[in-house]
């Protein structure tokens, strides 16, 4: 059976973590087969707000996208996502994020705009299959 460690930790919360605790498990006599992770590490992803969306000047599909991702100054971020649109919480790589794939996000100039991060979709994250636009939180 699988049972994630935070189900486990509403009954019983030592101040061990990772594969002590596992041990630590198992010493009690339930037995620990096998720990993994829930989704693959990334990281400089946070939760931004999506503030506006207005169409990219030169490409139909595209979206231009200001979001607030917390911070000092809003990003710009071209997206192509469908199912963008303003006051949306979702999954923002900003520059230098290493997303799962060996995946770098760098700023750069999408059909002549300035993006500065990405905004994710599921399956960029690997958390689910889901590709058809992006994650709403």
């Amino acid at each position: 059976m699988k049972f994630s460690e935070s189900w486990l930790r509403t009954f019983v919360n030592p101040a061990v973590y990772g594969s002590d605790f596992s041990h630590l498990l198992t010493m009690a006599g339930l037995e620990v087969e096998e720990e993994e992770t829930a989704a693959p590490y990334f990281d400089k992803v946070v939760v931004a707000r999506v503030v506006e969306v207005s169409k990219h000047p030169d490409a139909d599909r595209l979206n231009v996208c200001r979001v607030d991702a917390g911070l000092p100054s809003p990003l710009q971020i071209v997206c192509g996502a469908p199912n963008v649109a303003p006051g949306q919480l979702v999954p923002c790589a900003l520059p230098g994020a290493n997303l799962p794939g060996d995946f770098q996000i760098k700023i750069a100039k999408v059909r002549g705009v300035d993006s500065s991060g990405m905004l994710c979709s599921a399956k960029e994250l690997e958390i689910s299959d889901d590709a058809s636009g992006l994650l709403v939180l």
